[in-house]
Formats: structure tokens, C-alpha cells, sequence
């Protein structure tokens, strides 16, 4: 009879003889063996609840961790391991063992053990030395650069004991061999034991060596990376943290090179790095080897890719897909410098680096990546020039975002300010105000005044000093994976990275503010502005009947607001992303060929650069911009208003005057619905209804609601649906919703029929309110009679709320009144209404508002 044991395994083993093959880890683990697979001497032992030990089985193996461990292959380690390889290395023998399987490349390799380290110290008699230095320095006797210098001396001198080098050497054969080459180019990195622990990232502390290629080469890139332990940056973080210089040992991971110097490499997230947002995937993407991105000495690729909708091999979900400079790449160089960096060509500047395919295999990765560890990743990943293959170079968790407080915002509003001096990439949400300091480079530390804003090309490591110091940091060069991004979001310290021209635009002593509050743009404005903080607290609010929605327009800080528990979005301004992200009249898109304006020409051309059709331009853009929007609420519903410029606004836009007529009050002239069927504007809206339908039914936001604005008839309600179906865009198809904005007096008089049309309303109180009343909301001198809470306008609300709950019609509003006047809530909780919209800021006074106005009603009391 089969019988079955619970064995406790202790030791690295395999054991051909009795064709059991054990996973290395440190931590215990259990494992179930037949019985007829061990010797009959251990017969006795076994009972149903009796555990036994690995060398009880096989006592031979009793002495096996007697002997140092130098080297362990990848395949042999877990993620547990970081005591003995650091959490660099010990992550990737994690995913070589787990996710292999799941279609996760990486390159082979092997890593040296924290024995080796240990065992390098003591055979050149420098731990005592290195513990006098750093005691010396920590009781204020000498400085950093002297302590920090003097123990690399002491690696750099030091000679490698030889078992531990031939250790290093037989596996570094091994790899060659198994490569098929021999002397294999690979890639030395730096794995600190006490690495990439949660409060500790340890970013780019420790030194990495590209395309080492011999044993020799691969010996000195090991010494050397055991002396970057002790950089006066590396010296310097491990004591802000708190960690004892002499408990933490390095491993080294060396690792088969990807020839990214061929094709293209960089980073990636598994979560929005700003906002925390935990849906999307951020990806950044440079040509050549991946340092430049970690450096951030280039701007690179960014891409987004909305997880939820990965699964569904029908959609196609990159929300995002921003091209960069990436004016320089890194390649090989010789054996005296193994890599440097050369210009990229016009070609590589004005392309992606990747293809959408792979951007959505990244993003599967991460995803993977992400399930498998059960908790935010930052990746490392590369592309082989050679073979076209991607692979996974390193994967840690994030360790900023992780340890943020859920539930609790902090809004930063800006008041008077001055004008725009440079923008670049926000890091970080907050806006300061402060004194400039320009620095060349972090030699100039002793020039940097407390509580200054840090303007340079680019920081490493070695400016973490000073960037501790500064209220905020500004760079010419880096994305949002960069090294001043990654240590200023540690640090919450705001940054605005990558702005090309901060170091050429601004100078010490100028007053500025550092916006990052406003999106994923940072600017730079001049002078001191007025900023007011405000907290919301939103933890423990009960679901209401009526849904409070958000008015969102600006694509690029939608995620700010993803921890509110919004209902989803009531209104979505489309105009806002053809105004900043678009900045081109669709018009002037469709007759590119035919415009006058040349320099509206040279400015569309500039544009639309990477575009081989140019109305593509438009629906890329927008459909993008859309998805942002309905990403940060998915699978809650994303109200979509159709563009509702005037025509003076419409004029604005690049070539748009060639195609808008002047209107002595566009208020009231050709604007919303009536644009939709003209021949003045069909094409254009078509652009618009190829965006939805890409948005819906290619990107997969089916959340995605359409919302016509100033619909004057039932007559124009009906052209507008058959334009609309023209171009892809059905009402009931694939569940296709379109709702019409209440802000004409004639929608509430002919609600009924209107409710035969569309599937719900949305009131905007502020047009509903002007022709109500008859009042211009521009006019300064008509101010005291704009009032949204006037009985008329009342009369108006309640009347068409009505008429929607009668003919089943779902009905909210999305005007400015609960955001300015948060007990008009309770009127429109009374009448009935399924939604109320506002403002983000105004969420949390509205809600309260209408818990109180619903419990009331509950009570009697209302």
C-alpha cells in the first residue's frame, strides 16, 4: 500500500539516487513523499502526526551547509532569500522558479552570496579597519568623502581569496558555456542584503557594470562594486535609515546581457507612481541600455496600459502613449570603456521604442509580476536587438506608494500667480514656493541653501544630500522612472523632471512656484503665488441613494482622485482635451491640404508629427485622453459631453478661424448639437464619434456614456442620433447609452419628448440658470440676479426630474450649485434626483450633505 509523509526539509539539496529534487529556500517548507521512496531504516519513524527532518532521511547530508556558499545560480533562489543574495537577486531566482512557466523571460545568471562578501573582508583583514573609519566619521573626527574614500581603498586594494574567486569564475564558464560563447558579456549589478526591504529602496545606492566580458573584467567589476557599498551617498543613506554599516553585506547578481544596445529598454510600474492609482501600468522606454532611464539623462517613451481590461484579448487598452526626446542612447563601447552613450538618430527621436504588442506584453507581465509577489512592482525591463525578444532584468516592490495612508487627500489650490516659466513631468502632488538654486553639479553642495528649489541637468545618487535639503527640485533631463523622480517621491519632496530647458530659463535667486498639482504637467510658475492646502478625510462614508459623481475634464489628473468613492463621472468635458492635448480644429485636420494659414500649417505638421493621416491625429488623441477619464471610475459610469465650444473658442484653436464664422453672441449662436449635422462641422464630428467608438469597442471603456449639449429640439435630437449612428456610434448598440444636457428652458417643457431620445438627462445649472432668467453669467453687473437657487429655476429642476423618473430616464445634475452652495443638495435629494455631480474638492461637503438630507427623509424629518 502507497503510504504518504509530511517531510521537513532543511538543505539545498538534490539527490539523484532517489530522484527527489528539492527547490532551495532558507524558510522551512514541507513536502509530501511516497514512502516507498526512502530507506527502510526510517520505517520506525513515520506515524500520521509525526514530522521528520531532511538529514533524518538522509543523515549523509548532515554536514552540507558546513562549507561557505559562494556562488548560487538564479534558478536555485527564492524570493526569501534575501539574507544571503539581497532582494535584487534573490527576486530573480524567484521568477526564473515561479513565473517561467507563465511566459516571464529572464536572462540566466548567478549571484555571489553575502558568505563571499563576508569571507572577501576577512581574508584582507579589513573589518575591524572599516568599523574604526566608520565609527570615526560617526563620532564627527573625520568627514564623509575622507571615511568614504579610505574603506573603498581598503575593496579596491584587496585581492580575492581563491576559492571564492574560482567559484566565481567556474560559474561565470558555466554561463558562458550554456550561452554557447566564451567570454560571455554580462551584466554586474549590486544586490544589497537589507535591500528593497519596505522603507527602503536603496535606489541606485550601489554600482552596476554593463557588458563585462571576461573573468578578469568580471573579478574587478565584482571589487568594485563591493567598494560602491561605501559611496558617501550609499554611507550616507544607511544612516538616515537607520541601518548598522556593518550587518549589511552586498551580493552581486551577474547576469547575462540582453543586447538592448541593439533595440531599446527601461522601466515600468505596476501602479501610477503620482497618484497611486493601482489600474494602470506605467511604462517608460528609452533606445540602448537602460542606465540613461534610471540616470535620467534622457527623456524617454511613457506609456499607460488600463490592467482591468488586459484580459480581453479583443481590446487593445494603452491609454497613454507619450513619445520622448530620447536625444541620447547607451551602447557597447571596448574593453577600456565597456559602454558610452552617442546621439540617436532623427528617425530614432521621432519614433516609439516600442510597438503596441509589446507594450501590452510588458503590461501582461507586470500584472503577472504583480499577482505573483501580492503587492506594486518596479521592473526592470529590456529588449533584445538581436532576437526581438523581451525580458524581465529585475523586479523589486515599490516602496513609496505602498506606504502611503488611504482615504486621506491633501488638495493644493493656486491663487494669483505669475506666468509660466518652463513645464516638465510632475512628481509628487503638492506646490511650493521658494528661491531658486542652480547647480551644475553635486561638487557645488557646500553652495546649496536649506529650503531652496534645486534646479540641475539631472541628479544620481551622490546629490541626495542636497536633494533632502530642498523644498523642491526642478531637471532638465528624466521621466517619472528617473533617479530624481524615484528619490524626490521618497523624499515628498515635489519635482518637476524632464523640462529641457530649466537649467537655460532659470537662474539663482528667482522667486518662483513649483506647481505639481495640477496633473501629471509640472510647472514652474514665476514669482511667490498664493497656495491654500485642504485636507479631505473621506474614511467611513455610507453609500448614499443618490450617487455623487465627479466633473472631470483634465485627463491628466483624473487618477489624482481615485481613492474618492465617487459614484463615477458626471461630466466629462471633451473640449478641455481637444483645447490641451489636441490644440488643432478637426476642421483644419480634415482639410489639411486646403488651408490658407501656412503657419498654421508649420504649427499642424509640428503637431501631428508621427502621424501619416492627420485626422488620425485628432480621434488617437482624444480617444486617449477620453480613456484616462473613464479609466480612473471603470467600471462605474463616465458621462461623456460631446464638444460644446462657442465658436470664438473654436476659432482659437490651431486653423480653426478658416472654419468658424463670427457671432456677435456665441453664447447663444452655433455651439453644441447644431454643429453635429452642418455641413460646416460634420466631418469634424465625425473625428469625434471615431474617438468614442475606438474608446469603446477597440480600448474596451464600455463605462463610456455619450452626452449631447444644447440640444435646442426634439427635431435636432433626432438628427443628431441618425449623424451619430452614420459614424459607427448607435444608441442600444453594445450597449451604447446617450444621454442630452437639460439647459435649455424647451428641454424641461418638452422633457416627455425628449425622454424618447435619449436615455437619461444631465442639468447644467448654469446655462438652465441664464436663459431662465435671462441673465448673461458673465456680466458683472448682473451678478446679484444670476442665482441658481432662484424659485424659477427651481420650478425648472423639479419639473424635469419628474418627467425623467416618470418615463423611467435616469436624471442628475452637473452644474457648479452643490459645488458652490453644498446644501442645494438637499433640493435636488428631495425632488427625486439620481445623481448629483461636483467638483472633486466639493465631493466631501456635498456627501455629507446629502447622508444628512437622506436620513432625514428617512426620519419624517425632511
Amino acid at each position: 500500500m502507497m503510504r504518504v509523509f509530511l517531510i521537513r526539509i532543511c538543505a539545498f539539496v538534490s539527490i539523484p539516487s532517489h530522484n527527489i529534487k528539492i527547490r532551495p529556500t532558507t524558510f522551512l517548507q514541507y513536502y509530501f513523499f511516497s514512502s516507498s521512496t526512502f530507506p527502510e531504516y526510517l520505517e520506525p519513524h513515520f506515524s500520521s502526526s509525526e514530522s521528520i527532518t531532511f538529514t533524518q532521511v538522509f543523515p549523509e547530508m548532515n554536514n552540507i551547509n558546513k562549507s561557505p556558499v559562494f556562488v548560487r545560480n538564479f534558478e536555485h533562489l527564492v524570493r526569501q532569500d534575501v539574507a544571503l543574495v539581497g532582494g535584487k537577486n534573490s527576486s530573480l531566482g524567484e521568477m526564473i522558479g515561479a513565473l517561467t512557466a507563465k511566459g516571464i523571460s529572464v536572462p540566466p545568471g548567478f549571484a555571489t552570496t553575502s558568505n563571499t562578501y563576508w569571507h572577501y573582508v576577512d581574508a584582507n583583514n579589513i573589518r575591524e579597519k572599516m568599523t574604526k573609519l566608520i565609527g570615526e566619521w560617526q563620532s564627527a573626527k573625520t568627514s564623509l568623502a575622507d571615511t568614504g574614500k579610505e574603506v573603498r581603498n581598503l575593496f579596491l586594494r584587496g585581492d580575492w581569496p581563491d576559492d571564492a574567486a574560482a567559484a566565481i569564475k567556474t560559474a561565470y564558464q558555466e554561463l558562458s558555456a550554456k550561452a554557447g560563447t566564451k567570454n560571455l558579456g554580462v551584466a554586474v549589478r549590486s544586490s544589497a542584503t537589507a535591500e528593497d526591504l519596505p522603507d527602503a529602496s536603496f535606489a541606485g545606492q550601489q554600482e552596476t557594470f554593463l557588458n563585462i566580458s571576461g573573468e578578469d573584467a568580471l573579478l574587478n567589476a565584482c571589487r568594485r562594486c563591493y567598494a560602491s557599498l561605501f559611496t558617501d551617498r550609499a554611507i550616507s543613506y544607511r544612516q538616515t535609515k537607520h541601518f548598522d554599516h556593518m550587518k549589511v553585506a552586498l551580493s552581486i547578481g551577474v547576469q547575462q546581457m540582453v543586447r538592448s544596445d541593439l533595440s531599446g529598454s527601461g522601466v515600468m510600474f505596476s501602479l501610477d507612481t503620482e497618484s497611486g492609482f493601482d489600474r494602470v501600468v506605467l511604462i517608460n522606454a528609452a533606445w540602448g541600455l537602460g542606465e540613461n532611464i534610471v540616470q535620467g539623462t534622457v527623456n524617454p517613451d511613457e506609456y499607460q496600459v488600463y490592467k482591468p481590461l488586459l484580459v480581453n484579448p479583443e481590446y487593445v487598452p494603452i491609454i497613454e502613449k507619450k513619445r520622448g526626446e530620447k536625444e541620447v542612447k547607451m551602447i557597447y563601447g571596448d574593453e577600456h570603456m565597456p559602454t558610452r552613450n552617442v546621439p540617436t538618430s532623427k528617425h530614432e527621436r521621432a519614433s516609439f521604442v516600442l510597438n503596441d504588442s509589446e507594450i501590452l506584453q510588458l503590461a501582461t507581465w507586470a500584472c503577472t509580476i504583480e499577482q505573483h509577489y501580492g503587492c506594486p512592482m518596479d521592473i526592470e525591463w529590456a529588449k533584445d536587438g538581436v532576437s526581438g525578444d523581451l525580458f524581465i532584468v529585475q523586479a523589486r516592490p515599490e516602496t513609496v506608494q505602498a506606504r502611503r495612508e488611504a482615504g486621506v487627500f491633501k488638495t493644493y489650490k493656486l491663487g494669483k500667480k505669475g506666468r509660466v516659466l518652463t513645464t516638465g513631468l510632475s512628481v509628487g502632488e503638492a506646490a511650493v514656493t521658494g528661491r531658486l538654486c542652480l547647480l551644475e553639479t553635486a561638487k557645488d553642495i557646500d553652495k546649496f541653501i536649506d529650503g531652496s528649489i534645486l534646479v540641475t541637468e539631472t541628479t544620481d545618487p551622490d546629490w541626495v544630500p542636497i536633494m533632502k535639503r530642498a523644498a523642491a527640485i526642478i531637471t532638465d533631463h528624466g521621466g517619472r522612472t528617473s533617479h530624481a523622480a524615484i528619490v524626490s517621491r521618497e523624499l515628498g519632496v515635489p519635482a518637476v523632471v524632464g523640462t529641457g530647458n530649466a537649467t537655460y530659463l532659470l537662474h539663482t535667486g528667482r522667486d518662483v512656484t513649483v506647481s505639481c498639482a495640477e496633473g501629471d504637467e509640472g510647472f514652474v510658475y514665476d514669482g511667490i503665488a498664493d497656495i491654500t492646502t485642504k485636507e479631505l478625510d473621506v474614511t467611513g462614508l455610507p453609500p448614499t441613494r443618490t450617487k455623487i459623481m465627479l466633473n472631470l475634464a483634465n485627463p491628466a489628473s483624473a487618477y489624482r482622485w481615485w481613492r474618492l468613492p465617487a459614484d463615477g463621472i458626471g461630466l466629462a468635458r471633451m473640449e478641455f482635451v481637444v483645447s490641451n492635448h489636441i490644440q488643432v480644429h478637426p476642421m483644419a485636420l480634415v482639410r489639411f491640404d486646403h488651408l490658407k494659414d501656412e503657419k498654421a500649417k508649420q504649427e499642424i505638421a509640428r503637431l501631428t508629427k508621427g502621424y501619416a493621416d492627420k485626422p488620425e491625429y485628432f480621434v488617437d488623441k482624444l480617444a486617449r485622453g477620453l480613456a484616462c477619464l473613464c479609466a480612473a471610475v471603470y467600471p462605474k459610469p463616465a458621462i461623456i459631453r460631446l464638444s460644446d465650444f462657442k465658436t470664438n473658442e473654436y476659432a482659437n484653436l490651431v486653423g480653426g478661424e478658416e472654419f468658424e464664422p463670427k457671432e456677435e453672441n456665441p453664447m447663444l449662436g452655433f455651439r453644441g448639437a447644431s454643429r453635429y449635422y452642418s455641413p460646416r462641422y460634420k466631418e469634424g464630428f465625425a473625428l469625434e464619434c471615431r474617438a468614442i467608438k475606438r474608446l469603446r469597442e477597440e480600448m474596451g471603456f464600455t463605462n463610456a456614456i455619450v452626452m449631447v449639449p444644447f440640444c435646442r429640439t426634439v427635431g435636432e435630437a433626432a438628427k443628431v442620433l441618425r449623424v451619430m449612428s452614420e459614424n459607427g456610434l448607435t444608441r442600444g448598440e453594445n450597449g451604447l447609452q446617450v444621454y442630452v444636457m437639460c439647459e435649455i428652458p424647451s428641454n424641461v417643457i418638452l422633457a416627455a419628448e425628449f425622454t424618447k431620445h435619449f436615455d437619461g438627462f444631465s442639468i447644467g445649472s448654469n446655462d438652465l440658470t441664464q436663459l431662465t432668467l435671462g441673465v448673461d453669467r458673465d456680466s458683472g453687473e448682473l451678478a446679484d440676479l444670476f442665482d441658481e437657487q432662484d424659485k424659477a429655476v427651481k420650478w425648472m429642476i423639479s419639473t424635469v426630474i419628474t418627467e425623467a423618473r416618470k418615463a423611467g430616464r435616469k436624471i442628475g445634475l452637473c452644474g457648479q450649485a452643490p459645488s458652490n452652495h453644498p446644501e442645494f443638495a438637499a433640493f435636488l435629494v428631495d425632488c427625486g434626483i439620481n445623481s448629483v455631480s461636483v467638483s472633486p474638492d466639493s465631493f466631501l461637503e456635498v456627501k455629507k450633505h446629502v447622508i444628512a438630507s437622506e436620513k432625514a427623509e428617512i426620519n419624517g424629518t425632511g
